[in-house]
């Protein structure tokens, strides 16, 4: 029987505040209920063309998402496509990059804020766009809303696959920078947050992977290649063994992992192998 599983996405944690400032994910480690590793990300380390490989398991010079400007319908096999191919139920409470990424574009705020279509490859799409981000105006949705919204995908809709992303801590990253009291206290918020959802979760029968699409250097930066910059910590929370906790995963692993643990065929276009088995 294939595996029910959600991916979090908090998008732009470097790794140091990962195992810093995150009591309640770290506490389930301790306690041996979690596996954590350190994974790197592609380059170049922007947030859009992470989206990408995360799903796609290929490198941005491969899918040809350089940037946060160029969005638009990948033509690449995805986790979506391939777990829809293989009669399972998504579901995605993201950012509409996502969106447009792995079902239509342009993303239409009326006609894709919100839908549900049995034939995918997005069974149930529940997202926001941020319009108007700046410095000074984050336009974040609150996390606690988007962790309901995806709970209430498991529970009503039974998604066997769902993605959750949020750019909560990325933006304040930007505009505070990871070093300082406001990022100490949003990330012991986001962990506070968060974990009640994990629990819950893990009651319904569903493993589960926290993880970042990338990290953030001292001056807010990402893009990169310092290892601030892309190296961020993954959470898995299930039943399955990794590799040892020194190892370091690439992020072109991530897709062929979480197709292996919903039981539905890796596709030849993704390189990479699972680090769970």
């Amino acid at each position: 029987m294939p595996d029910k599983l959600l991916l979090i996405v908090l998008d732009g944690v470097p790794y140091a505040n990962w195992r810093r400032l995150f009591g309640n994910l770290e506490g389930w480690v301790e306690a041996g209920e979690a596996q954590v590793w350190r994974m790197r990300s592609v380059l170049p380390s922007t947030s859009a063309s992470c989206y990408a490989s995360i799903h796609t398991g290929l490198t941005p010079q491969v899918h040809r998402i350089w940037d946060n400007a160029d969005i638009r319908r990948l033509e690449f096999p995805d986790i979506f496509s391939e777990a829809t191919k293989a009669g399972l139920k998504t579901g995605a409470v993201t950012h509409s990059y996502w969106s447009e990424f792995f079902n239509r574009a342009p993303f239409d705020v009326v006609r894709d804020i919100e839908y549900d279509e049995p034939g995918g490859p997005i069974t149930h799409g529940r997202f926001h766009t941020m319009k108007g981000y700046g410095h000074d105006n984050q336009m974040t949705p609150a996390d606690y809303d988007l962790f309901g919204t995806l709970t209430r995908l498991c529970e009503v809709k039974g998604i066997d696959y769902g993605i959750l992303h949020t750019c909560t801590l990325d933006s304040m990253g930007h505009r505070f920078y990871h070093d300082c009291e406001a990022m100490d206290h949003a990330c012991f918020a986001m962990d506070a947050t968060l974990a009640p959802f994990i629990d819950r979760w893990r009651r319904g029968g569903y493993e589960v992977i926290v993880t970042a699409d990338h990290g953030q250097d001292g001056r807010g930066h990402h893009g990169g290649t310092g290892e601030a910059q892309r190296d961020f910590a993954l959470y898995y929370f299930g039943s399955a063994e990794g590799p040892a906790p020194d190892v370091l995963l690439d992020q072109l692993q991530l897709a062929p992992t979480v197709l292996a643990r919903l039981g539905v065929p890796q596709p030849e276009t993704m390189k990479g192998e699972s680090f769970l088995f």
